[in-house]
C-alpha cells in the first residue's frame, strides 16, 4: 500500500490520514475476538480504569497470535515505511478500549513528547497507525486531532499522574485553545476496519465514552531502527527494547485465523 502524492501532501499539511474500510469484516471479527481475549487476561500489561473495566492492553502482539500477525501486517507497515524511510521497529503496541459508559478520557498530548521525555527517543522519526475494531462515531469517544499541530515541534507539557490510570505528559487548556484557534479540532470517525495514520507530533486526545457503544482501537507506534530509545526506565512492554526491524507477513495473514473461529465469534 503506497501513499499517493495527494495523500503525502495532506499528511504534511494536516498531520494525519484516514482510510475507511481498509480491513474486511472477517479480519475485524478475528481481531475483535482477540481483543476480548486480551481484555479478559489478568496480566500486568492489561491496564484497567478505576471502575475495573479494561483501558489498554500493552504489547498484545507478544502474547496473542492475532495481534502478532497484525503487528506485521503489510497494510499497516508499508505506508509508515514509506514516510519514515524504514526499516522500522515496534516502539509500542496498544489495544485501547473505550467500554460503554465507563471508558475514560485520554488527555491532550503529543506521543513523541512522551517518548522523548520518558524514553529518550532522539527525533520524531516515528509514526502511529491505528485500526478501528468497532465503528467509531461522535458518540463513543472518538480520537480528537488538532490539524497542523505536528508542525509546532515538541510543545511544553506537564506530567499528569492523577487524572487517569495512566501517567502522561499533557498539554494545558490555554495551549490547546490557542492551537485550535489556528487549525481547528476534528474527530475522524468511520466504520470498523478503518485505518488512521498520524504523526507522532500531532496533538490529540479522546473524550470519555458515556454511550452504550463499544469503541476499541489498535495502535502501532513504529520508529526508525536508528532512532530507537536510549532510556529504559519504563517497563519493556510499554517502551519496547527489541529494535529488530519488523518484517511484513502476507496480506492474507489474518484470514488464516478466521477458519478456526466459531461463526458467531465477536460479532
Amino acid at each position: 500500500m503506497s501513499l499517493t502524492s495527494q495523500e503525502l501532501g495532506q499528511l504534511e499539511e494536516e498531520g494525519y490520514l484516514f482510510f475507511p474500510d481498509r480491513f474486511s469484516a472477517e479480519e475485524i471479527r478475528v481481531l475483535r475476538t482477540a481483543a476480548a481475549d486480551v481484555y479478559a487476561m489478568e496480566r500486568e500489561e492489561v491496564w484497567r480504569e478505576s471502575s475495573g473495566v479494561p483501558r489498554t492492553a500493552f504489547a498484545a502482539h507478544t502474547y496473542h497470535e492475532a495481534f502478532r500477525r497484525l503487528g506485521r501486517h503489510p497494510r499497516l507497515l508499508e505506508p509508515v515505511e514509506q514516510i519514515i524511510g524504514g526499516p522500522l521497529y515496534m516502539h509500542q503496541f496498544k489495544v485501547n478500549a473505550k467500554v460503554p459508559f465507563d471508558g475514560e478520557i485520554w488527555q491532550w498530548h503529543q506521543d513523541f513528547g512522551v517518548w522523548h521525555r520518558d524514553d529518550e527517543m532522539p527525533e520524531p522519526r516515528a509514526m502511529n497507525i491505528a485500526l478501528f475494531l468497532d465503528d467509531v462515531t461522535a458518540a463513543n469517544g472518538p480520537l480528537l486531532f488538532l490539524p497542523g499541530s505536528h508542525r509546532l515541534g515538541v510543545i511544553e507539557a506537564s506530567h499528569d499522574t492523577e487524572e487517569t490510570s495512566y501517567p502522561l505528559w499533557t498539554l494545558g487548556r490555554e495551549t490547546i485553545t490557542k492551537i485550535a484557534e489556528r487549525g481547528g479540532c476534528v474527530a475522524p470517525t468511520g466504520p470498523a476496519g478503518s485505518m488512521l495514520m498520524f504523526s507522532s507530533l500531532l496533538v490529540h486526545a479522546s473524550p470519555p465514552n458515556i454511550s452504550p457503544l463499544d469503541r476499541s482501537i489498535v495502535y502501532l507506534s513504529l520508529c526508525h531502527v536508528d532512532n530507537h530509545i536510549r532510556r529504559f526506565q519504563r517497563p519493556e512492554w510499554i517502551a519496547h527494547r527489541d529494535f529488530t526491524p519488523v518484517e511484513a507477513l502476507d496480506d492474507e495473514c489474518l484470514l488464516e485465523l478466521a477458519e478456526s473461529l466459531p461463526a458467531h465469534a465477536a460479532e
